[in-house]
C-alpha cells in the first residue's frame, strides 16, 4: 500500500485549477454548515427555522466570487507559504464582506438576514483554518514522501564533541543526509548514546568492519586533536571501502560563527601530507623581530608571502617586500594594506640582480634582517636555461649578501632546498653554490674578529601548494578527466606545508649564530604514485577506471629520491628535536668568490657547457641525471 501511494505521489502532477476551486468551495460550504451547527448547538429544528440551506448557498456563492477575485486558487499547494496564507485570509474577509452586503440588501427590503451574523463570524474563522491547514497538510505529505523517495547518504561523524553535535544537526537539516553514528577514540565515550546517536570506537582492526556494517557512504572529520597518522589510517580505510571523506573547518573559520552544510568540504590531500604540529620557540622569534626592519625577497611567492604573514604577527616596525612579479606583488600589497598590523609595509617591484636598484632599497630602509626567498626553483626549466639559474640563484644571492654586509644587516636568512644535496640538476647545484657562498662569507667575516652579518641557511623539501608543486597539477588533471602524469612509478618526495616551512625559517633566523645550515626533520618520504592514486580516490573516482595514470619518464635533472644530507654530512641537534644543524664541508671564501666572479664572465660568454662545467668543478658531488650535461661527467 505504501509503495502504491509513494508511486502515486511521485507521478502526481500539479492539479487543475478547477479541482482546487471545487475543493475550496466544498470546505467553504462545510465551514458555513459548521457555523450553523455551532451557533445553534446542533439543533436541526433551529437550522430549519433559519433556512440554513439558503445561508450555505449564499456563503458558497460569495466564496466563489472571492476566490476568483483574489486568485487564491492559483498557488501550487505543495509549495504553500506565508503569501498563500495571506491571500486566503484576504479571500475569507472578502467573502464575509460580500455575505454581509447581501444580508443588508435583503434586510432593507424587509426580508431579514439570510445568514445570522454570528454564523458569519464562526464561518470566517473555520473557513480560513480549513483552507490554509489543508494546504499545509498536503505540503507536509508531499515533503514527507519526497524524503522517503530520496536515497539518503549514510554519514558517520568522527568526533563526538561539541563540533560533532553541531555537525550532526546541520546534516540532519539537509534532506539527503542521515547520521548513522559517531566514532570516538576516547574509550570513555565509546558505547554511549549522544543526541540519540550511538558512539562507536573505531579501532584500526574494527573500523573497516564498522564502516561496512553501518553501510556508510560518507565520513566527516570534526575532531581537531586527531593525529596525522590516525587521520591517514581512517582515510585509508574509507578509500578501501569507497567511502567519501569530508572535513569540518575550524570554528574560527565558520561564517558569522555558524556552521553551514556548504562549509563541510571534501578532505584535501594537503591535510594528509602535513605532519604533527611543531612547537617552536615563539618568544625567541618575537624578541628577534619586534621593532626591527625586515626585508623579504621573493615576497610575492608562496614562501615569501607566508613569511610576510608570520613576520607581521611579531610586530616589526618596517617590512620591505621585494619581488619582480608585478601581479603577485600587487595582490600582496592589497593584503598588506588590509593587514591588522602597526608595521609600515613597502612593496618594491625589483629584480634582485639589479644591484643599483637593490642598493637603493638598502640605503632607503637599512633593514636589520633579510629573508632571501627569491629564486628560480623549477628543475626542468632551469636545466634548459642554466644561465638564468646562475644569474638569479648564485649572482643574485651574492649581490644581496654583499649589500647586507655593506649596510650592516644583523641577520641574513637564505632559503635553500633539499635539491642542493648531491645535486643532479642545475637548479639544485645553483642553490648549493649559494649555500657555499653565504657560509664561506660568514666564516671569512668571523675570522676577522669583528661584528658582522650572521648568514644562516635553511634547507627543506617540497612545499605543499607552492608554485610548481605536483599537487595543483594533479588536481587540474583530475578535473579535466585525466590522465594523471607521473614521471616514474618509484619516484618519492618529501613534503611539508608552507606555514611549517616559514616557521622553520623564522626559528632558524632567531636561533642561528651564523654559518649554520638548518635542516628539517621531514618525516617519511611520499611515493608520488601513491599520492596520485589517493587523490583520485578522494575525488570519488577510481584509478585505472575513471582516471588513468600515465608514466612519462624522469625529466632532465630529476632524481628518483630526494635527500636532506649528502654522504659526507652529519647533523647536530638543536633545542627542537625537529630542527637540526647540518655538519657540512667548509670552503675558502676567496676561492668561492673567485668562482662566483668567473660565472659573470661565462654568462656574458653565453656558453652554457662552460658554465655548468664550472659548477661541477666547484661542487664535485654534482652529477647530472637524465640531462644533456651528463657528457661533462663522462669527460671528467
Amino acid at each position: 500500500m505504501l509503495r502504491i501511494f509513494t508511486k502515486f505521489i511521485r507521478n502526481l502532477r500539479i492539479l487543475p485549477r478547477w479541482v482546487i476551486i471545487f475543493i475550496d468551495l466544498v470546505l467553504i460550504s462545510f465551514s458555513a454548515l459548521l457555523g450553523y451547527l455551532l451557533r445553534f448547538n446542533f439543533s436541526l429544528r433551529e437550522l430549519e427555522y433559519y433556512s440554513f440551506q439558503n445561508g450555505i448557498l449564499l456563503y458558497t456563492i460569495c466564496g466563489l466570487v472571492s476566490i476568483l477575485i483574489t486568485n487564491s486558487y492559483k498557488g501550487i499547494i505543495r509549495y504553500t507559504g506565508i503569501q498563500d496564507g495571506a491571500r486566503i485570509f484576504i479571500m475569507t474577509i472578502l467573502n464575509v464582506a460580500l455575505v454581509c452586503a447581501s444580508n443588508l440588501i435583503f434586510f432593507y427590503n424587509d426580508r431579514g438576514n439570510i445568514v445570522p451574523y454570528s454564523v458569519v463570524m464562526i464561518s470566517l474563522l473555520s473557513s480560513f483554518l480549513l483552507l490554509f491547514n489543508y494546504r499545509l497538510l498536503v505540503k507536509y505529505i508531499f515533503s514527507y514522501y519526497r524524503n522517503l523517495m530520496i536515497n539518503k547518504a549514510r554519514v558517520i561523524i568522527f568526533g563526538a564533541g561539541q563540533t560533532g553535535i553541531i555537525t550532526r544537526h546541520v546534516l540532519e537539516s539537509t534532506p539527503r543526509m542521515k547520521v548513522a553514528g559517531f566514532i570516538e577514540d576516547d574509550p570513555n565515550k565509546a558505547g554511549k548514546i549522544l543526541d540519540g546517536i550511538t558512539i562507536y570506537k573505531g579501532d584500526k582492526e574494527e573500523l573497516p568492519r564498522l564502516l561496512n556494517e553501518l553501510d556508510v557512504d560518507e565520513l566527516i572529520f570534526t575532531a581537531k586533536d586527531i593525529s596525522l597518522e590516525r587521520k591517514n589510517e581512517v582515510v585509508n580505510a574509507c578509500i578501501k571501502n569507497q567511502i567519501k571523506v569530508r572535513t569540518v573547518p575550524p570554528v574560527e573559520k565558520w561564517v558569522k560563527g555558524e556552521l553551514s552544510f556548504n562549509q563541510i568540504k571534501e578532505i584535501n590531500i594537503e591535510d594528509l601530507l602535513g605532519r604533527e604540529t611543531i612547537v617552536l620557540n615563539n618568544s625567541n622569534v618575537q624578541s628577534s623581530l619586534r621593532g626591527k626592519k625586515i626585508l623579504i625577497t621573493g615576497a610575492a611567492g608562496s614562501i615569501g608571502s607566508e613569511l610576510f604573514r608570520q613576520v607581521i604577527l611579531n610586530r616589526p616596525s618596517v617590512v620591505v617586500l621585494v619581488d619582480q612579479s608585478e601581479s603577485a606583488l600587487y595582490e600582496l600589497e592589497r593584503e598588506a594594506y588590509n593587514a591588522d598590523t602597526s608595521a609600515r609595509c613597502f612593496c618594491y617591484l625589483a629584480d634582485i640582480n639589479n644591484k643599483e636598484r637593490i642598493r637603493f632599497l638598502f640605503e632607503e630602509h637599512k633593514p636589520d634582517i633579510v629573508y632571501h626567498a627569491a629564486a628560480y626553483k623549477h628543475v626542468p626549466m632551469m636545466e634548459s636555461n642554466p644561465s638564468e639559474a646562475i644569474v638569479c640563484n648564485i649572482l643574485g644571492t651574492k649581490i644581496l649578501a654583499d649589500l647586507a654586509v655593506e649596510f650592516g644587516v644583523s641577520r641574513f636568512v637564505m632559503i635553500s632546498t633539499d635539491k642542493a644535496v648531491n645535486p643532479t640538476n642545475v637548479m639544485g647545484c645553483s642553490k648549493r653554490i649559494a649555500e657555499i657562498y653565504v657560509q664561506s662569507y660568514n666564516d671569512y667575516l668571523e675570522s676577522r674578529g669583528v661584528g658582522h652579518t650572521a648568514f644562516i641557511t635553511t634547507r627543506f623539501g617540497n612545499v605543499l601548494g607552492s608554485n610548481g608543486s605536483v599537487i595543483p597539477l594533479f588536481k587540474k588533471q583530475i578535473q579535466e578527466g585525466g590522465p594523471i602524469t607521473v614521471t616514474h612509478p618509484e619516484i618519492t618526495r618529501y613534503f611539508m606545508t608552507i606555514p611549517e616551512a616559514c616557521q622553520l625559517v623564522l626559528e632558524a633566523g632567531s636561533m642561528g649564530k651564523g654559518g649554520e645550515i638548518f635542516i628539517f626533520d621531514m618525516g617519511k618520504s611520499v611515493k608520488i604514485l601513491d599520492l596520485a592514486e589517493k587523490m583520485i580516490w578522494l575525488s570519488g573516482l577510481e584509478p585505472g577506471k575513471d582516471i588513468e595514470i600515465v608514466f612519462t619518464g624522469l625529466r632532465e635533472g630529476e632524481k628518483l629520491y630526494e635527500e636532506l644530507l649528502n654522504n659526507s654530512e652529519n647533523t647536530t641537534r638543536t633545542h627542537n628535536q625537529k630542527i637540526m644543524i647540518a655538519k657540512v664541508s667548509h670552503y675558502s671564501y676567496e676561492e668561492v668568490n673567485r668562482y662566483v666572479e668567473l660565472f659573470n664572465d661565462l654568462i656574458n660568454d653565453r656558453n652554457e657547457l662552460k658554465s655548468v662545467a664550472l659548477m661541477k668543478e666547484l661542487v664535485p658531488e654534482y652529477k647530472s641525471n637524465y640531462s644533456r650535461y651528463e657528457v661533462l661527467d663522462k669527460e671528467k
